[in-house]
């Protein structure tokens, strides 16, 4: 078999080796053994786990999410119909954040047209929405 260097990992997955190490923490990635000298040594495998675990995160999975989702790929048991659970999940997770962030693009949007731009900044309407008089 042959034996990968975490360097080797690392450049492999376009990450670093202290994300290595902590994949290796958070129980993501396990070496396959060491070497004489002590060295971490990792198979083949690793480096479509790490793409994988890569490729995940971009798409918003958390790691909690992401071992999951590992856990499901290598169980005998899993269906296809517990991967598209999660990713539902993350779906309406993502709708309700697009919900939010329009939401506060219009408040911006409101606050924008209401500044002249042109005057001193301690008549900026953005400034006063954001540090509010004492006056209530």
């Amino acid at each position: 078999m042959e034996k990968i260097t975490i360097g080797r990992l690392a450049k492999s997955c376009d990450v670093k080796t202290d994300t290595i190490r902590y994949y290796e923490r958070v129980n993501l990635v396990s070496p396959e053994g060491r070497t004489n000298s002590g060295y971490r040594f990792y198979d083949p495998e690793s480096i479509r786990r790490v793409k994988f675990i890569k490729n995940a995160q971009r798409l918003g999975f958390s790691l909690y999410e992401i071992r999951k989702l590992l856990e499901l790929r290598v169980s005998n048991l899993a269906m296809a119909d517990d991967v598209l659970k999660i990713a539902q999940s993350k779906i309406n997770e993502f709708q309700n954040k697009i919900s939010e962030l329009d939401k506060i693009k219009k408040v911006l949007e409101g606050l924008a047209e209401q500044c002249p731009g042109n005057v001193h900044v301690m008549e900026c309407p953005i400034l006063d929405y954001l540090y509010p008089s004492n006056k209530n």
